[in-house]
């Protein structure tokens, strides 16, 4: 039987501080650990793949509930993965629109970047701000 790893471990071999591995455990998305004798916890080589799949699924920008979701069809193999596919072109939409407004925001940004006043009185961004006309 392979050696469990601490949470330390855990930790440093996932990416995942040890706060998150432990708010992973009380949310249930990782497995409560077996403890040694003195309480502290031990995880097996399947806790660490499990980590980093979640790990990976916020880094994608899937919510918990998603990433729990797709925990569950990871872990019967034989089911269709529409349901996954369907998450992924709900999120490339998401990610577009995303993408829209802040290529707004940058357009937006430009317009009033540069300002020469030396007074805040006539600053643009100010002005955009408290929607009055941007002095040129």
């Amino acid at each position: 039987m392979p050696k469990p790893m601490t949470i330390g471990v855990l930790a440093r071999d996932s990416g995942v501080n040890l706060e998150t591995i432990r708010f992973y455990e009380r949310s249930g998305l990782l497995p409560t650990p077996q403890r040694s004798a003195a309480g502290y916890r031990h995880y097996q080589a399947g806790d660490l793949r499990r980590l980093r799949f979640i790990r990976r699924g916020r880094e994608l920008g899937f919510s918990l509930d998603e990433i729990r979701s797709l925990l569950e069809l990871a872990e019967q193999p034989q089911s269709p993965c529409a349901s996954a596919d369907e998450l992924v072109q709900e999120h490339l939409s998401g990610i577009a629109a995303r993408i829209r407004d802040l290529q707004n925001m940058q357009a937006e940004l430009q317009k009033i970047a540069g300002c020469q006043s030396g007074y805040a009185e006539h600053c643009r961004l100010l002005e955009a701000l408290d929607s009055r006309d941007c002095c040129d």
